[in-house]
């Protein structure tokens, strides 16, 4: 039986491997070895330190709105490292994590959040998508991507992210439709954060879980344990196989919770009380997993501080070198919309320069 027929969105069963105390529950295995559990808890690391740099720049005004990932790193992690080269990842707005396991560059990111587009250029060979600011369109992408992978033959995976919020906008009922219909190698990530801006999931959707909305869609469905690192790989990794060798679709439903704002422009203090808060906080994935590699005697404070040392000054660099680079030039707006400027692009450029 495959864990999607054992962890049907229908049977109420949510999938978990590793408990917030950092045991494993009975008869569980992690998915990779410890030095690989390891590495993705380094990773998990710089991806917090990363963000909270961000989240830092963005008061000190060196950098513009920015949307924090703060508690959900295990979801983008544990899903992204099963990937291979090849492969595209459609983001939405809050997935510095999954951008940096593709291997897109820190400073590249933060070049985006500061303004400059030249951050949504992913380096060449890496099949990393700009960010999409408008809520639920990119799964369409991602479907359409895998849609003509499939009838070049090419062995390739399409994941799209999303957040709780997208399940309410009809384009990602197209796009599960259109993958069901024609059984495309997309994975639909939804990593349920508890909130849409500032709408509460109990209000977004009546359906008991977001994971069960594949059903009606003729393609697989799972919730697991967002912020368990070890049942999000595992999860990944069987719906990529699948996907890959012509199963067709899967729907994950990680929950999360977002303890950030939705983004630097929000207050989340004016729809959430701290006491909500609390009991999410014993089940932060970074401490969940250090507590398990504090049982294999693989971590303690001094390897902490090397692993929070090491990544502080690369995230230290990537801030000098992003903030280094030069303003673009206006006549950018325009140059790159068509291989060839329109009569009309080149007309608004002139009054633009003009205006300066």
């Amino acid at each position: 039986m495959s864990l999607f027929d054992d962890y049907h969105p229908l049977k109420g069963k949510m999938f978990q491997i590793l408990k917030p105390d950092g045991t494993l529950h009975l008869d569980m295995k992690p998915p990779v070895s410890d030095q690989e559990i390891f590495n993705l808890y380094q990773k998990m690391v710089f991806i917090r330190l990363a963000d909270q740099k961000a989240l830092m720049l963005q008061r000190q005004g060196r950098m513009g709105t920015y949307a924090p990932v703060w508690g959900q790193e295990a979801c983008q992690v544990g899903s992204a490292s099963v990937l291979r080269k090849g492969d595209w990842v459609f983001p939405a707005f809050r997935e510095l994590g999954a951008s940096l396991m593709m291997g897109v560059p820190l400073k590249t990111i933060y070049l985006y959040w500061m303004g400059n587009e030249e951050g949504s250029r992913a380096p060449d060979g890496i099949n990393m998508m700009p960010v999409s600011i408008p809520v639920g369109t990119h799964p369409l992408h991602a479907v359409g991507t895998a849609w003509a992978a499939k009838i070049k033959g090419d062995k390739i995976v399409t994941v799209s992210y999303f957040g709780d919020g997208a399940t309410s906008k009809g384009d990602f009922h197209e796009a599960m439709n259109l993958a069901g219909v024609f059984k495309v190698p997309t994975i639909f990530f939804c990593q349920n954060n508890q909130f849409a801006i500032s709408v509460p999931r109990k209000i977004q959707t009546a359906s008991e879980t977001i994971a069960q909305k594949a059903v009606a869609y003729g393609v697989d469905g799972i919730q697991v344990d967002g912020n368990d690192l070890f049942a999000v790989y595992a999860a990944t990794k069987e719906a990529v196989d699948k996907a890959r060798s012509g199963g067709g679709a899967t729907l994950i439903e990680g929950v999360t919770y977002r303890f950030g704002p939705h983004t630097t422009a929000d207050d989340p203090t004016k729809y959430r009380r701290e006491e909500e808060i609390e009991p999410w906080k014993a089940l932060d994935p970074l401490v969940r997993l250090r507590l398990y590699l504090k049982g294999r005697g693989l971590w303690n404070d001094e390897v902490e501080k090397q692993v929070t040392e090491k990544a502080q000054n690369e995230i230290d660099q990537a801030v000098k070198e992003a903030e280094a680079v030069s303003t673009p030039d206006v006549e950018d707006i325009f140059k790159y919309v068509y291989a060839e400027m329109t009569p009309q692009l080149q007309e608004q450029m002139e009054y633009l320069k003009g205006t300066l």
